[in-house]
């Protein structure tokens, strides 16, 4: 029975791979249908040439960013007890189990087990996947409102979002202020849970799994409890410099994240943009990640399409290549973690477990 719990074995289906494929494919190819008379305009004005090239580099530079950024980081968090290669394998993996699951689901419960696997105790696994939840999220919460006195909030979402259902107007600003919200008290859970109270986040989980369904893992869930007391209490030592190397980190891997965008448009659109306007589009993206956060498909698929259309359009012309720019931000920012997760995969799998055979990627039992 505890093969079948094992996380990793969900992950080595094609179908992983391929249904958020087939989702974007879908929108897009859809997209395409709709807007054909628009985009064929837009192409025709468009001339691609060495600033297309230069921006378009440099978006690159960005995502590698992002990602050394949180190899930095899971480094720190550690204390260094991940070589660069575990590093680097366990980032690949954390971001692939994000792109093949609900965006609402996220892969922590993945990350925990890829953390642990490269001989990381339990429970320093889990309160290292949790400060990274919360490292991200108090980004979100503190920048979004430096962003918002910068741009302010009556341009922050656009009119085309939001639709009148029984008479009430619901959109992206209702679903991002709702995402806020739930945020913040995630946030303020995990701080509870690590800094101020694991006695009571352990005493928690051993009542949690006292249900009868789950009675089977009490004893682990235990042994999980006791090692997040021993890593508060560890972690509640470490000097400010080490809280502040994390969090410099989570700021340039998220930052590289949403700048990915910006340099895009840069490469691709003719507007003349300024720095408010780049302001904006971060802040726009910022709100678009809400809707991307609660999003029912695997990484996002479709949504995120449909979403960077409605937020972006305006910032981008011709106005038909904002399909176009779509599509070349998932192609850089998504879809490489679905090749790099099923190329490590197998491999990271033969590393962890010395002496199996390479497992092939392949459908479960």
């Amino acid at each position: 029975m505890a093969k079948r719990s094992n996380p990793i074995r969900q992950l080595l289906s094609p179908s992983k791979v391929f249904i958020p494929i087939g989702i974007g494919l879908a929108i897009v190819i859809w997209f395409l249908y709709r807007d054909f008379k628009a985009q064929k305009e837009a192409f025709e004005l468009f001339s691609w040439g060495w600033h297309t090239t230069g921006w378009l580099g440099v978006a690159l530079v960005m995502v590698a960013l992002r990602d050394i950024g949180y190899m930095i980081r899971i480094r720190i968090l550690t204390d260094k007890h991940l070589s660069w290669r575990q590093a680097f394998d366990v980032i690949m993996l954390w971001e692939f189990a994000s792109s093949v699951t609900p965006s609402v689901v996220g892969g922590s419960s993945v990350a925990i087990f890829i953390v642990n696997r490269e001989k990381i105790p339990l429970g320093r696994s889990t309160a290292v996947v949790m400060i990274t939840a919360f490292l991200d999220e108090l980004f979100y919460v503190l920048m979004v409102p430096t962003l918002l006195l910068i741009v302010g909030w009556n341009e922050l979402f656009p009119v085309s979002m939001e639709k009148e259902i029984f008479g009430f107007t619901l959109g992206a600003k209702e679903i991002f202020i709702v995402g806020y919200v739930f945020i913040v008290i995630l946030i303020s859970v995990i701080y509870l849970a690590i800094f101020r109270y694991p006695e009571g986040a352990r005493a928690f989980l051993i009542r949690l799994f006292t249900i009868k369904f789950l009675q089977r893992w009490k004893e682990g869930a235990a042994t999980t409890g006791d090692e997040l007391v021993v890593t508060s209490k560890e972690l509640k030592t470490k000097p400010t410099s080490f809280w502040a190397k994390a969090f410099i980190a989570t700021f340039l891997s998220w930052t590289a994240r949403f700048w990915v965008v910006n340099f895009l448009i840069l490469a691709f659109t003719t507007i003349d943009l300024s720095i408010i306007d780049h302001f904006m589009i971060y802040a726009r993206q910022l709100a678009m990640w809400v809707i991307l956060l609660i999003s029912p498909t695997p990484g996002g698929s479709g949504v995120a399409e449909v979403a960077f259309s409605g937020f972006l359009q305006s910032y981008i012309a011709p106005a038909g290549l904002a399909i176009t720019i779509g599509v070349i931000w998932r192609i850089i920012s998504y879809y490489p973690y679905l090749v790099m997760g099923a190329i490590i995969l197998p491999r990271w799998i033969q590393r962890v477990y010395l002496g199996r055979k390479l497992i092939r990627f392949r459908k479960p039992d």
